[in-house]
C-alpha cells in the first residue's frame, strides 16, 4: 500500500499573469521549481488564497529568475494578476518512508528566492 504525501509546497506566490488562450497549465519560475523539487510536466495542486478556488494542472518551466507566475487556460479563469497561491506537489509512498520524508516548502519573498 501506498498514501500521498506532501513533497513539495510553494507557499504563497503572487500571481503575475493568466493567459486564457493558452492550452493549459502554470508556468513556475524555473528558480522557484527548483527550490520547491518541482520538475515540469508534474501535476500540482493549486489553491487560491484570495477567492478560496483550487484546482490541479501540471507545470510548465517558466523564465529562471523572471518570478513568473502564470495561470493558462481554463485555470485562468480562477485566478487575477496579484492573487496569492500555494502551489503543491504529492508523492506516492509507503507508509514506513512517509515517516522519514520530509518535503521541501519553499516561502519565495516576490516570487524570488
Amino acid at each position: 500500500m501506498t498514501i500521498e504525501i506532501l513533497k513539495s509546497k510553494l507557499h504563497r506566490v503572487t500571481v503575475t499573469d493568466a493567459n486564457l488562450n493558452y492550452i493549459g497549465s502554470i508556468t513556475i519560475d524555473e528558480d522557484l521549481m527548483d527550490a520547491a523539487g518541482i520538475i515540469e510536466y508534474e501535476k500540482v495542486a493549486v489553491v487560491n488564497n484570495n477567492n478560496g478556488e483550487r484546482f490541479e494542472t501540471y507545470v510548465i518551466k517558466g523564465e529562471r529568475g523572471s518570478g513568473v507566475i502564470c495561470t493558462n487556460g481554463a485555470a485562468a479563469r480562477k485566478v487575477q494578476p496579484g492573487d496569492i497561491l500555494i502551489i503543491t506537489a504529492y508523492a506516492s509512498m509507503t507508509p514506513e518512508e512517509a515517516k522519514t520524508f520530509k518535503p521541501k516548502i519553499v516561502h519565495p519573498l516576490n516570487n524570488r528566492i
